[in-house]
């Protein structure tokens, strides 16, 4: 499923959240990491074979590294989760007084009192699913994880890293005869992908969009100006 949930009698599409946190970590892991390693290896060398091999094989690494870790960290996060709602269950059937008491300091704390509060307690406490699910959000303060979330998390955060890592490879495909072109162009392109990665961030956050897109544009071209400066420092002269 992607981003977007359907829209049916006039509901209103939410991104969803899981997979807007995976793309913009494997995507913006993706295009950090390669242009990092792309300035680093371009000041130490004008190697052509050698930028691609080394870019080529930070990205698959990257990107099998990243996927693999979102899906076991997700993973881990379902199976906390089960854990975490069958130790309620065997709660409320064990101690139903501790755990109707733990309702009502919610409620309480949400600034229901008096019959209010005695009414919507007992409508809770009398679904065991709807007060299984209250105690899980509320009380644990839980999401749950459906058990394709660690793969569908696995795939997004590949897919993204790999679509990102191409983004400041791709310059170098069309100028590999004119080293300093690929260069400047790579970072101008990162730059702005980078920008508009966090511009997307905010519009679906509802956070500042200029101070979104440019807080992800410096941290990208920090990343990157760091690779550069190991390279340079360390590296035989390159291009740069």
């Amino acid at each position: 499923m992607s981003g977007r949930a359907s829209l049916t009698h006039g509901a209103e599409a939410h991104p969803r959240r899981s997979f807007l946190s995976d793309f913009i970590l494997g995507s913006q892991d993706g295009l950090v990491n390669v242009l990092g390693i792309l300035l680093g290896v371009t000041a130490a060398s004008s190697n052509l074979r050698i930028i691609f091999v080394a870019t080529l094989a930070a990205l698959g690494a990257e990107a099998i590294s990243m996927g693999a870790v979102a899906y076991t960290s997700t993973a881990a996060r379902r199976r906390f989760y089960l854990g975490e709602e069958e130790r309620e269950r065997r709660e409320m059937r064990e101690v139903p007084e501790v755990e109707r008491a733990e309702v009502r300091e919610v409620l309480s704390n949400w600034g229901y009192t008096g019959e209010a509060l005695d009414r919507l307690l007992t409508a809770i406490c009398e679904n065991p699913k709807a007060m299984l699910e209250f105690m899980m959000a509320f009380e644990l303060r839980l999401q749950p994880v459906d058990a394709e979330e660690p793969k569908r998390s696995g795939l997004t955060v590949f897919a993204a890293t790999v679509a990102g890592s191409f983004v400041p490879i791709a310059p170098f495909l069309f100028f590999s005869a004119n080293l300093h072109a690929a260069i400047y162009s790579s970072v101008l392109v990162s730059g702005i992908v980078l920008f508009f990665i966090g511009r997307y961030e905010a519009r679906t956050t509802n956070s500042s969009v200029w101070r979104s897109g440019l807080t992800m544009l410096i941290i990208g071209l920090a990343a990157g100006f760091a690779g550069f400066l190991i390279g340079h420092f360390l590296g035989a002269p390159g291009v740069l």
